[in-house]
């Protein structure tokens, strides 16, 4: 995440300021500046283009800061939401900028690193959506289906989201994981396609042809294979081929926009993640030294390790490739 400033005064802001506490300049958030920019007391912005761009209109019910096109519109993070609770949800409602907060991070990845977002309300069949549903008065179950990414909002709840966590014997569970891991079938759906990319990402990761619901079924009877450790990154990765990817592609996330935060803060000085032709280098030079200073800084305060997890030497060829899809043509450009 980028080190945002105020045009105005230039007083130190962060990605989802809506006011600067400094001066008092209201702001939105522009996708194509990715920048923080001010806006006149009517909400609008007038880019070096001469286009107007308009403050969200779901600022105030989901925290939005970014700007849409149209005056009184949504802008372009909250179209790809196509299901959010109603009104008389107010718990619903009240996890739901949570959810929101991480959906529109997520979005930000995906742009610095050079991945295509296209919602289905360009292309239907092969676009991405999000449903965020409450989970109060029915059961929501996490996951992608056909472009579709459905997400439980009672997951924004600390607690909630903790108890899961221990009674899955999970090291790490947030927000932003899940959009991150979920999203990563997504595009595994979308960029591993062509006789040569899926003959290496079944070599790397397993036949994902496997049924579905049977590799559940072991997975949660049998348990991890004794050496799952060797080969890797969590337990849950080697449930499917499907997850080991997800899982992959979610910590090639992690990585990329914790060293590029840590850049823009001055804990780090290299050249940005994309302009490496190895993600391994990253990894063993970068990210290892990075992240063992970070675990200690936690303990240091008596917090549990930022990044709990190891990566084994097979890890290392996964996150290559999941790196090397950045170059890979999209369904929208075919």
């Amino acid at each position: 995440m980028k080190s945002f400033r105020c045009r105005v005064c230039d007083n130190a802001l962060f990605f989802e300021n809506s006011v600067c506490v400094s001066c008092g300049t209201a702001l939105g958030f522009s996708r194509a500046e990715r920048a923080i920019v001010p806006v006149d007391e009517n909400g609008r912005y007038v880019d070096a283009s001469g286009l107007v761009w308009h403050v969200c209109a779901n600022l105030n019910l989901s925290g939005c800061t970014w700007l849409a096109a149209i005056e009184g519109g949504q802008c372009f993070a909250c179209d790809l939401t196509r299901t959010r609770p109603n009104d008389e949800d107010l718990e619903g409602l009240a996890n739901y900028p949570v959810a929101e907060q991480a959906k529109r991070h997520l979005i930000v990845d995906l742009d610095t690193l050079g991945f295509p977002v296209v919602g289905k309300d360009s292309d239907p069949v092969e676009g991405l959506a999000f449903d965020l549903l409450s989970s109060v008065d029915e059961n929501v179950v996490i996951g992608h289906e056909d472009g579709v990414i459905t997400i439980d909002l009672a997951e924004s709840d600390d607690a909630y989201r903790e108890k899961v966590r221990a009674q899955l014997a999970e090291p790490y569970r947030t927000m932003l994981g899940h959009f991150r891991h979920e999203v990563g079938h997504y595009y595994e759906w979308q960029l591993v396609r062509g006789d040569e990319r899926m003959a290496r990402c079944r070599e790397l990761f397993g036949d994902e042809s496997k049924d579905y619901q049977a590799e559940i079924d072991r997975h949660y009877s049998e348990g991890p294979p004794a050496d799952w450790a060797e080969r890797y990154l969590s337990t849950y990765a080697t449930m499917h081929p499907f997850e080991d990817f997800a899982e992959t592609w979610a910590h090639f996330l992690h990585i990329s926009d914790t060293i590029e935060t840590a850049g823009e803060y001055g804990l780090t000085s290299v050249a940005p993640v994309s302009a490496f032709s190895n993600f391994r280098d990253v990894v063993t030079g970068i990210w290892v030294p990075l992240s063992t200073a970070l675990n200690m800084i936690n303990r240091s305060m008596g917090k549990d390790d930022l990044y709990p997890f190891v990566i084994p030497a097979p890890v290392l060829d996964k996150l290559d490739f999941v790196a090397s899809l950045r170059g890979a043509p999209d369904s929208s450009a075919a």
